[in-house]
């Protein structure tokens, strides 16, 4: 079972068992929890919109929230879920103010207003948590502890995407066209980590042939994969500029994902959810590809880092975010990395020389390396990294 899948058990597991909590007609329209045991989300449903003002972010056992021009319903009070032992909403000088009793030493991770879309006809304010490291539930907690997940009973899937082939052969250099230098780079890093055996490897080409975008996704998505690299050479108009980057998926892109995932009646199903309730059934996909996120976005810091250190020439801005097709599997951490410049003499130089190439994937291997042996340890941040997002 991978950490993703232990996730959307446990948060399906807290929302059978917990469910809403939902006050009577007013502007607070209820509350909802989702959770892992070291993240909570809250997600507040609100008849309009707001602005939120922290007044407590955690410390003393508890998160206040100030929410202005709007006012709470009665019985908005209860069990809360995850982080959050107890909560209650009451009325505060033209706000309402959203108290949150902790179940452990917890942090306010991020916050924001969502408002009416794809298919929610309400605003929703939502407070994302996690368990500040170190500090154990006190004797009336009931929040269930995070359980280990086990070992894997397999290797990690790695599954590298050579872009563009066949009939797209994508940008052109002086010499050589781009799905020439992505699958040889394929190829290469493939032959790297089956070396080190420790990892499965999947392409999504070996020749010179077209895969649909979406395909790629589904090939990925379908082999459970633990990571997914798009390979790519990027182009210009300008001969001049050089350097790689790597992309992740943008906000924006995160809302088509979502919206491509559930035009299908079973997407609830390919996500292990349950399926009663759509509503919990968005807010476990919305957890899930947050998680998603955030480990693509951990990777490429671990990618760039490791570039820098072996002193690839990266671009100024080498952390980018986009809503690229190929990243939006909502279950497989992520990302495109554009090796260089096919236009650039020089970068072009690096990525059709047989031994530059092999430097470069070894980089790329011992970046995956350290992203499955340390998911979570401090990074070395390149200089240039401009990412959009954390």
């Amino acid at each position: 079972m991978t950490a993703l899948a232990f996730v959307v058990i446990c948060a399906v597991a807290l929302f059978a068992t917990r469910g809403f909590a939902w006050g009577a007609q007013s502007d607070v329209l209820g509350l909802r929890f989702g959770a892992d045991g070291d993240r909570t989300r809250v997600v507040i449903d609100l008849d309009k919109a707001t602005q939120g003002r922290v007044i407590d972010a955690g410390s003393g056992g508890r998160v206040t929230l100030a929410l202005a021009g709007v006012a709470p319903g009665r019985g908005l009070t209860g069990s809360g879920s995850g982080l959050v032992r107890s909560y209650q909403v009451v009325a505060t000088g033209g706000a309402s103010r959203v108290e949150l009793e902790l179940a452990r030493g917890s942090e306010i991770e991020r916050r924001f207003l969502l408002p009416p879309g794809d298919g929610v006809a309400h605003y929703r304010y939502v407070l994302d948590l996690k368990a500040v490291a170190g500090v154990t539930p006190g004797p009336r907690s009931s929040a269930p502890r995070s359980a280990s997940p086990a070992p894997r009973a397999e290797r990690p899937l790695i599954v590298i995407d050579a872009g563009h082939g066949g009939r797209d052969p994508g940008a052109g250099g002086a010499k050589v066209s781009e799905s020439q230098v992505t699958l040889a780079a394929a190829l290469a890093l493939k032959a790297e980590l089956e070396r080190t055996g420790r990892y499965r490897v999947r392409l999504t080409r070996d020749t010179n042939t077209y895969v649909d975008l979406y395909r790629r996704v589904a090939i990925a998505r379908q082999a459970d994969a633990d990571l997914f690299i798009s390979l790519h050479a990027d182009a210009g108009n300008d001969p001049a500029v050089r350097g790689a980057s790597v992309y992740t998926l943008s906000e924006q892109g995160a809302g088509r994902a979502v919206r491509e995932f559930t035009r299908t009646d079973n997407w609830h199903r390919e996500l292990h959810l349950p399926g009663r309730d759509p509503s919990v059934d968005r807010i476990l996909l919305d957890m899930t590809q947050r998680a998603t996120q955030n480990r693509s976005a951990q990777f490429a810091r671990v990618l760039l880092s490791h570039l820098e250190a072996t002193d690839h020439p990266l671009l100024r801005r080498s952390h980018r975010d986009a809503g690229l097709a190929v990243l939006l599997a909502p279950d497989v951490p992520a990302v495109l990395l554009e090796m260089g410049f096919i236009t650039n003499p020089e970068d072009e130089r690096l990525l059709t020389d047989e031994r530059a190439r092999r430097r470069l994937m070894k980089s790329v291997a011992e970046s995956i390396d350290r992203y499955f042996r340390e998911p979570s340890a401090p990074l070395m941040t390149a200089s240039n990294d401009g990412a959009g997002r954390p």
